[in-house]
C-alpha cells in the first residue's frame, strides 16, 4: 500500500481509523459505552490484527445519536433501536428519491387523477 493509499482512506467513511480509546474521547463518553452499544449490534466495530476494536467515521455519527438519546434518559437498548429505526426510515427515503428520480427521468412518473382515478 501507498503513502496515496492510505490517504485516500482518511476520506472513507466506513475505515476503520479510530480506536476505542480515541472514538470515546472524541464522543466524550467512555469505552464501555463503545461496548454496551456493540453488544447492543448498534455497531459492529472491525478488529485490527492484534483484536483491537476500530470505528469508523460513520459508526462515531451512529454512537453520537445514540449517546444523545442516552443523554436525554432513553434506555440504553432502546436508544440503539430508535437509532437503527431511524437508519432504515433515512435508507427508505434515499431509495426512494432515487426510485422517484429515475421514474421522472424515464418519463414514467405518476399522472395526475382525480379522486375518481380519472387522469386530469
Amino acid at each position: 500500500m501507498t503513502a496515496d493509499d492510505s490517504l485516500d482512506r482518511l476520506d472513507d467513511d466506513d475505515y476503520p481509523a479510530y480506536t476505542m480509546g480515541r472514538a470515546a474521547e472524541l464522543l466524550g463518553t467512555t469505552p464501555g459505552f463503545l461496548r454496551a452499544i456493540g453488544e447492543a449490534r448498534l455497531i459492529a466495530p472491525l478488529r485490527s490484527e492484534g483484536g483491537h476494536r476500530r470505528f469508523s467515521r460513520y459508526q462515531l455519527r451512529i454512537a453520537a445519536r445514540a449517546r444523545e438519546l442516552v443523554d436525554q434518559g432513553t434506555p440504553i437498548e432502546a436508544a440503539c433501536r430508535i437509532v437503527i429505526l431511524e437508519d432504515q426510515l433515512e435508507e427508505a427515503r434515499r431509495i426512494n428519491a432515487e426510485f422517484r428520480s429515475a421514474a421522472d427521468d424515464t418519463g414514467n412518473g405518476a399522472t395526475e387523477a382525480s379522486p375518481k382515478g380519472e387522469e386530469t
